[in-house]
């Protein structure tokens, strides 16, 4: 379940703050997923059982399996976010991307992000 919005930088961090204030941070995961075709962001957390995203005021959804590139970033925020979008961009220039599945950030902790490119 998670927040949609634009994947303008301003707008991704009032998606983020808005799931962070819906949903405890402990005891979650959670994901940020950018579809590139629909220049559209999700910030993404698991569905625990007996949730129900509608009630939470949050959109349903799943994201898709399949064969990813990874690389782990371990840095302090503010600096961790700024290099999620350079981690993307090198991945890119070293295989070829599956379109049809959106690239996938895995915040593992508050200074550690896995990010995930999806290889066709």
């Amino acid at each position: 379940m998670g927040v949609r919005t634009t994947d303008d930088l301003a707008a991704i961090r009032s998606a983020w703050d808005r799931l962070e204030e819906i949903v405890p941070l402990r005891g979650r995961k959670f994901f940020g997923a950018v579809d590139k075709s629909a220049s559209d962001y999700f910030a993404c957390v698991e569905v625990h059982d007996g949730e129900d995203p509608a009630e939470l005021g949050l959109e349903p959804g799943t994201l898709p399996g399949g064969r990813y590139l990874r690389e782990r970033l371990r840095f302090e925020p503010p600096e961790l976010y700024d290099r999620i979008a350079p981690a993307f961009q090198a991945l890119a220039a070293t295989t070829q991307r599956d379109e049809s599945r959106p690239e996938i950030e895995f915040y593992r902790r508050r200074d550690e992000v896995d990010v995930l490119f999806p290889v066709a």
